[in-house]
């Protein structure tokens, strides 16, 4: 049955007859939905959302007014041909948002569980989120961006292609990202550079001070020892834990570079 009976769906909603609606959604007034997507249990949305062709989402999201899921990719080698924008849980995206799918066949754009993204922003194709992000009013990522868990990105910030955002990386406002950002660091300037540890970010995910002591340490090994990248790597991964080899992997992938100190 692609609408379950628990839903309840506004009088003036279009849902095509091969899109599934799960138990307990609110489809508000005037929004549409396509063929081929998948609303998950518990989701809420708001009038005027518009939910586009091979889009699933799952459980308990809440999409505001005026956003847009499922876009065609905005990338002139895209073809037309099916890729997919997925979802995961308990998901807040705000007011006139859109999110696209992927540009190659088959491929997925992928936002994860618990994250907040606020209004009038842009997350283009191929983008990969992870879970527990917040996405402030009026940042754009542009395609292939990857954003780990607990990353925070402030109004206002544009993020190039390619580029990655690390866990707990807090990214300034109005701040241009056109390198790569390692975890657990506070970034600003208009061409993004590193500012210190993000301790706010640190305390407010429950790390210890033995923790913190340990980023720090990763800071200086990165940033004020002069080391080149791959004597860095080593050197972090010498501290012997878990936190200190999340930034040597994150380090040593990178292909457009880290921000400068």
């Amino acid at each position: 049955m692609p609408i379950d009976p628990g839903a309840c769906v506004a009088p003036t909603a279009r849902i095509h007859p091969e899109a599934e609606v799960g138990p307990r959604c609110v489809i508000g007034e005037y929004c549409v939905i396509e063929a081929d997507t998948r609303i998950g249990p518990g989701c809420v949305l708001e009038p005027y959302v518009y939910v586009k062709r091979w889009t699933e989402m799952g459980e308990g999201n809440e999409i505001s007014s005026g956003t847009v899921l499922g876009t065609d990719p905005l990338d002139k080698n895209f073809k037309g041909e099916r890729s997919y924008l997925r979802i995961g849980n308990f998901n807040k995206i705000r007011e006139h948002f859109t999110v696209s799918r992927a540009t190659k066949p088959e491929a997925e754009t992928v936002i994860g569980d618990h994250n907040f993204i606020m209004t009038s922003g842009h997350i283009a194709h191929d983008c990969r989120l992870g879970n527990q992000i917040v996405v402030a009013s009026c940042a754009l990522l542009a395609g292939y961006v990857e954003v780990e868990d607990q990353a925070f990105i402030s109004g206002g910030v544009v993020v190039h292609q390619f580029s990655k955002i690390g866990r707990l990386a807090m990214v300034g406002g109005n701040t241009r990202v056109n390198s790569d950002l390692p975890p657990f660091f506070l970034y600003s300037k208009f061409d993004v550079e590193v500012e210190g540890i993000n301790m706010v970010g640190l305390r407010r995910a429950g790390f210890s001070a033995e923790e913190v002591g340990i980023v720090k340490n990763c800071f200086r090994i990165l940033y004020r020892s002069g080391l080149k990248k791959e004597e860095a790597c080593q050197r972090l991964e010498a501290v012997g834990h878990p936190l200190a080899g999340h930034m040597a992997r994150f380090v040593r992938a990178s292909k457009r570079g880290i921000a400068r100190g």
